[in-house]
């Protein structure tokens, strides 16, 4: 097992005031998609082999450098 694996997870929670249970499910969810728990799951959906994850690791990263040099080229909202 990798070290990056094994990271603890530690539980979200959220409190519900009064009533309000459709406040604390919708940010329950906020919560889980900030933490990038929807992510994990479609990732753990399927198996996925070691050469197939690389190529998917490099496709994201290149990805983010253009996004990265797009917002470097655009100019400031004041």
């Amino acid at each position: 097992m990798r070290l990056k694996e094994a990271v603890e997870w530690a539980p979200l929670e959220v409190s519900v005031e009064g009533d309000s249970v459709d406040r604390a499910l919708k940010a329950l969810k906020r919560k889980m998609a900030n933490e990038g728990i929807y992510k994990e799951i479609k990732k753990r959906k399927y198996f996925m082999k070691p050469s197939e994850e690389k190529k998917r690791k490099q496709r994201e990263a290149e990805r983010r450098r253009r996004k990265a040099l797009r917002m470097r080229g655009r100019p400031r909202a004041v």
